[in-house]
């Protein structure tokens, strides 16, 4: 694949995955697939794409920008664990303050879990997996690939904020973040089981990781 197939499936990846929120296209979207048909209609499409954009990096022309560094594969392993952990602790909970949130009329601030620490579970785990993995691989196509994830996360966080701080009011948007940020630390309920599930979703993630990203990383960390 070139460098024209490359960027067309890049840019594909950015525009299928930020057209069906806009809040136009995902009310139409969910008044005929419902907000679980929608979701999980959502989910599929952004996982395909991913998939077609790791298999387009790969098969890019190889351009050197920098070497791996000493120890860059602990850096993924630590920040991938880390990202998933966040992903099963922060998704499918109540989170009017952001996206990938369920049954959000049932937000408690006073008892936000995750959300103490990140408004944005999915945004902040693109991010850790897209940096890190961006330090790891220094060729201009992953660069460009993890480089966009990373960058559209952190921008992401600021243009979800801006929008629910307009539409709840900026008052109210206020209150609840300070709301959340003062709650107890306390261990949300079914912590050790999505604690467990995440370690389990890592080692699978491990030892599927040559078919999804066309390399294997297992050997990287025996002698």
């Amino acid at each position: 694949m070139g460098w024209g197939g490359f960027i067309a499936v890049l840019s594909g990846f950015f525009i299928l995955y930020s057209i069906p929120v806009r809040p136009p296209v995902r009310s139409w979207l969910v008044r005929r697939l419902g907000r679980a048909g929608f979701g999980i209609a959502y989910s599929f499409q952004s996982l395909a794409m991913l998939g077609v954009l790791l298999v387009a990096a790969n098969r890019a022309p190889y351009l050197a920008l920098w070497p791996e560094p000493p120890g860059a594969h602990w850096l993924v392993l630590a920040a991938t664990t880390a990202a998933i952990l966040v992903l099963v602790f922060g998704l499918f909970r109540p989170n009017p303050l952001s996206f990938g949130g369920l049954r959000n009329t049932a937000f408690d601030p006073r008892d936000p879990g995750i959300l103490r620490y990140c408004r944005h579970p999915v945004l902040l785990a693109l991010l850790l997996w897209s940096g890190a993995h961006l330090i790891a691989n220094g060729d201009l196509a992953h660069g460009l690939m993890f480089g966009s994830f990373a960058l559209f996360s952190l921008l992401g966080t600021w243009a979800i904020d801006r929008r629910r701080q307009r539409d709840m009011g900026d008052e109210v948007w206020r209150r609840a973040v300070a709301q959340m940020r003062s709650a107890p630390m306390r261990l949300p309920q079914g912590a050790r089981a999505r604690f467990a599930g995440g370690l389990v979703a890592m080692a699978l993630l491990m030892v599927q990781h040559p078919w999804l990203a066309g390399g294997g990383i297992l050997e990287q960390f025996t002698p």
